[in-house]
């Protein structure tokens, strides 16, 4: 049996989780104040960087020796300014104490771009200084807790080991040995359960579940959003647990990970999940998809008046 928690709460304060007891985070922090996805979620670039450094120094006390911290994140464009996300993490992480392990390219594919007004000035002003590129990357940035005893594997029951060995053909066919992933990106569909949310596809935890923890082992998102580290987890024999802030996400991350009560659980469901609320929680979703038809609504507007003709003299 797997055992899975979802606290609706601040991450920063992380009190149900023992010191050393996560072997494996991965988390996608909100993207800051994203146009599509955060807009004005926080005040300023100071206070996201100040959330990021409190959950680093929390990751620091629950990660095990040796153990993996990834963020799947990226340099954010809002309003024509450029904030340094990638770099300020990595900052952050190392002065927690973390090593700087690797950085993963995640490429999205070319054919799905989320705005593409942006690389449009050029045809538009065929000049330079005019380009201003799309994009369709985003960054895994893996950090590690000191490094990794290898006895341990050894020390492993035969069981686990085999339960654990990744799948060397997958992991050559679909190249998982290179410093660039191509994985489709969630796309837009109108009957999505992640409508609204700025999710990360499962082929991402997926793969740095299986990388980065053995089976029967536990790993932390704290910034759970619709659920998908948990669900990967169950599906991986991985324990789990994640924290959201949002508390309208809930029902979401219910219909995600296939909540089922405890009074409800019988000796063939081998998933055992825990909900717990705490007063910290806030309720976001609503205000924030307000603010994003807002935003569309300007785009839209912006983008009609760009398209109309020039009248020549």
């Amino acid at each position: 049996m797997t055992r899975h928690t979802v606290v609706i709460g601040d991450c920063r304060d992380m009190h149900e989780v023992p010191d050393g007891s996560i072997h494996l985070m991965v988390a996608s922090p909100p993207y800051y104040n994203a146009p599509f996805d955060y807009p004005g979620l926080f005040k300023n670039y100071e206070e996201f960087l100040k959330l990021l450094k409190s959950l680093a120094k929390e990751l620091h006390r629950v990660l095990a020796d040796g153990r993996i911290a990834a963020f799947v994140t990226d340099d954010m464009l809002v309003d024509g300014e450029k904030y340094p996300v990638v770099a300020d993490i990595t900052r952050i992480m190392r002065d927690a104490g973390f090593r700087y392990r690797d950085r993963i390219i995640w490429r999205k594919p070319e054919g799905y771009i989320r705005i593409s007004r942006r690389s449009g000035v050029v045809l538009r002003n065929p000049y330079p200084m005019y380009f201003y590129p799309d994009n369709i990357q985003e960054s895994i940035l893996i950090f590690q807790k000191g490094r990794f005893d290898y006895d341990y594997v050894k020390q492993l029951s035969p069981k686990i080991r085999e339960a654990s060995k990744i799948n060397t053909t997958r992991y050559l066919s679909e190249k998982w040995n290179l410093a660039v992933w191509d994985i489709t990106n969630v796309l837009p569909k109108a009957a999505r359960l992640e409508k609204g949310i700025a999710a990360f596809p499962e082929e991402i935890p997926r793969r740095l579940i299986q990388l980065f923890s053995f089976t029967g082992e536990t790993v932390l998102d704290p910034f759970l959003g619709s659920g998908t580290t948990i669900k990967t987890a169950q599906q991986l024999q991985r324990n789990s647990i994640g924290y959201e802030i949002d508390q309208e996400l809930l029902p979401v991350i219910q219909q995600k990970i296939n909540h089922i009560p405890h009074q409800q659980q019988t000796p063939n469901n081998p998933i055992q999940t825990e909900i717990i609320r705490r007063a910290d929680a806030k309720k976001l979703r609503t205000r924030l998809q307000n603010r994003v038809k807002t935003q569309k609504s300007i785009i839209q507007k912006t983008a009609k008046l760009i398209t109309k003709p020039t009248l020549q003299p």
